[in-house]
């Protein structure tokens, strides 16, 4: 560990050191959960990252795909990097998952990531009726950054649910 608290596998992540994450993912002794002061786990930082490869491996040795808090898909969903979301939700990452103030992967992607990310989350079940604890929604998040298109991606999906008929 540095100075920081850091792991030789969370510096090396962070840097994107691959023959050093390597060598340590070779080693059985590798903590893969081992994580930094602001509570990411090397899975977080690769999804941040889009590391796709490095995630599986990580997965592999059961990092935690929905560890409490700030969860990895929190840090896919705000890259917006699709095939990152789509491997956390094949290994059962929870995708309502609420950060500490409430804040959802939806959420996430609405004010930082892609339309597309956005989409996916939607497709995939995320519900964008949810609130954090400001009482902002996934809408809200879209709004407040001028994402209009962001916006209209969720409404459409709002608006399907919706049951037919006369009002």
């Amino acid at each position: 560990m540095n100075a920081k608290g850091e792991t030789a596998l969370l510096i090396a992540v962070r840097h994107g050191s691959f023959k050093a994450i390597s060598a340590l993912l070779a080693d059985p002794q590798t903590n893969v959960e081992m994580r930094n002061q602001q509570d990411e786990s090397p899975l977080m930082l690769a999804a941040l990252k889009g590391y796709l490869d490095l995630a599986k491996q990580l997965i592999a040795r059961d990092a935690d795909v929905n560890k409490p808090g700030w969860a990895p898909l929190h840090y896919a969903a705000t890259k917006g990097d699709i095939p990152m979301i789509e491997l956390l939700l094949d290994n059962d990452a929870y995708i309502d998952a609420e950060s500490p103030n409430g804040t959802t992967p939806l959420m996430m992607a609405a004010q930082y990531g892609t339309p597309s990310a956005v989409k996916a989350l939607l497709d995939a079940g995320a519900d964008p009726s949810l609130k954090n604890g400001l009482g902002l929604s996934a809408i809200d998040f879209a709004n407040r950054v001028s994402r209009a298109d962001v916006a209209e991606v969720i409404a459409r999906q709002i608006k399907a649910k919706q049951p037919k008929g006369t009002w």
